[in-house]
């Protein structure tokens, strides 16, 4: 018996194949024939597994969230110093970023024209929010500046661990490692944010 090509997808397959699409030619850009078509797939296949385009949306951002939200749970953002937990957060938000690249992509470019995209963007401002109040912490405790405005650092720490997706290709040839980025994020942001 030879199985069709809808029985060796899964929804992660499948979730993966639209992430890759939907960052190739943005959200809004891709039609479901698009995935289809990027599947090998038809799109009574697609519709096997999930609802529809936003679903995938839905998914694949919450994939990336729920890696970053997981962060704030660890033992380490939730006990000690303040500055060590912020250490901790940067540092696992810069590996988190790398691991689930093309999702945080995805989450990085969605612009607030779904209900999915407005509330992957609500949790954004959420997870920016913790750990700015993190940094706040940190900085009232004497450990990190206080010349510099919190937001600003905030939005600057974010913008230096963003821009990973831009450039980074873990399998290019000459590519720095995951580990010597990581290394560098985190010396870069607190050599020039601490007292």
């Amino acid at each position: 018996m030879t199985m069709s090509k809808r029985d060796t997808y899964t929804p992660d397959s499948l979730l993966a194949v639209a992430v890759g699409v939907f960052n190739e030619r943005g959200y809004d850009g891709t039609s479901m024939e698009d995935l289809s078509r990027a599947a090998g797939i038809s799109k009574s296949s697609i519709y096997h597994h999930v609802r529809g385009k936003e679903e995938l949306l839905n998914r694949a951002v919450g994939r990336a969230l729920d890696g970053l939200f997981g962060i704030l749970d660890e033992p380490e953002a939730l006990s000690g110093r303040e500055v060590g937990r912020l250490e901790h957060v940067t540092r696992r938000t810069a590996e988190v970023l790398m691991d689930e690249l093309p999702y945080v992509t995805l989450l990085l470019r969605v612009r607030g024209n779904t209900r999915t995209e407005r509330w992957a963007m609500e949790r954004r401002r959420e997870f920016d929010q913790r750990v700015a109040e993190l940094l706040r912490a940190a900085t009232a405790a004497g450990d990190l500046r206080a010349d510099v405005d919190v937001r600003l650092a905030t939005r600057l720490l974010f913008g230096m661990i963003n821009s990973i997706v831009e450039w980074y290709r873990p399998d290019a040839k000459g590519s720095a490692d995951r580990q010597q980025v990581v290394d560098a994020v985190v010396r870069l942001a607190f050599d020039g944010l601490r007292t």
